[in-house]
């Protein structure tokens, strides 16, 4: 096995600091092909080079739009989306990890570390965050062992309450009882069901979402579904997101539109050396469900710009469930 070092740090420290300085933190491991990844296991993340722990597996089924053949490819408009959400697509089940992210390299990646948001349950309406958590596809896992076995390998605030060190064991560190209790308790905020992804103009944007809960005020309800985006800049050339334009279909009948500048308040700029970048964001419902699609407009050198689509994708309220037990590996 090859040595490993921080890369992906010292790039970042490079930009902001002017100096840096490579740290081994241990060797790669061969990934796996076959099979998951147990909790306990590290890793670097293939695309935003963070390193993280494997906390515990799901299987989600991945609608893939570029595998459907596009008979206007150039020419669409907004409301396209919205025509193709009925459209069947074979769904393939693919495996995603929830992972803590080291906190010493959340400054500097191109992902909200804030990614897990819920409301309260019952009449408790507060929003509640869970900072450091990701959801990482099996391919974007890149294991490594760490060369000192008795230092921490992920500063985490639930990194000791959740794993514990098992020294001779391959990964070594163990899931423990905490660790499902909270899986269990959590099991409607943290389900990743549905991933979709689509690509065009080589910039592809992959839709997480997630149901968060519902704000009960007579006499209606507000539901709220939280989404994950990432795109990623597939080709050679560097381009910058300018805008975004949503529509937001109810189950009650109304139809919303939304355009604005940027994401999250930023236009971020997708190049060769960062292809990437992830964000999260929130929408209400005045019904327990409804559907997203839409464009972002992206800028090249030139000045001149081109949309590209968000695949759609449904917003699915969940009915109490008992969540399934001894999932963790």
């Amino acid at each position: 096995m090859s040595r490993l070092f921080v890369v992906f740090s010292v790039r970042q420290f490079r930009r902001q600091y002017s100096s840096s300085r490579l740290s081994e933190i241990g060797r790669f491991q061969v990934p796996k092909t076959q099979g998951k990844y147990e909790g306990g296991q590290l890793f670097l993340h293939k695309i935003f080079g963070y390193r993280g722990v494997v906390l515990f597996p799901w299987v989600a089924r991945v609608y893939d739009r570029d595998r459907e053949a596009k008979d206007d490819e150039k020419n669409f408009e907004d409301n396209s989306g919205f025509n193709n959400i009925g459209k069947e697509l074979k769904a393939d089940l693919q495996t995603y990890y929830q992972t803590l992210i080291d906190t010493r390299d959340s400054p500097f990646i191109r992902t909200q570390p804030e990614i897990v948001t819920f409301l309260g349950q019952e009449r408790d309406n507060s929003l509640y965050t869970i900072p450091g958590l990701d959801y990482v596809s099996h391919e974007d896992i890149l294991p490594y062992i760490i060369s000192d076995p008795f230092t921490k390998p992920i500063n985490h605030e639930l990194f000791d309450k959740f794993l514990s060190p098992e020294p001779g064991r391959v990964p070594p560190f163990t899931c423990k009882d905490s660790l499902q209790a909270w899986h269990e308790k959590n099991h409607r905020w943290l389900e990743l069901t549905d991933v979709h992804r689509e690509t065009t103009n080589q910039i592809r944007v992959t839709v997480m979402p997630f149901f968060m809960g519902a704000k009960t005020t007579q006499p209606s309800a507000n539901y709220w579904w939280r989404y994950c985006i990432r795109l990623e800049n597939l080709g050679p050339e560097t381009v910058q997101l300018r805008e975004r334009h949503w529509r937001i279909f109810s189950l009650s009948g109304t139809l919303e539109t939304v355009r604005g500048r940027g994401v999250v308040g930023q236009e971020p700029v997708l190049s060769p050396q960062q292809p990437a970048f992830q964000y999260s964001s929130h929408v209400s419902l005045q019904a327990p469900s409804g559907h997203m699609w839409g464009t972002f407009r992206l800028e090249r050198p030139d000045g001149s710009t081109f949309d590209i689509r968000i695949p759609p994708f449904s917003l699915e309220s969940k009915e109490e469930e008992t969540p399934p037990t001894n999932i963790i590996a």
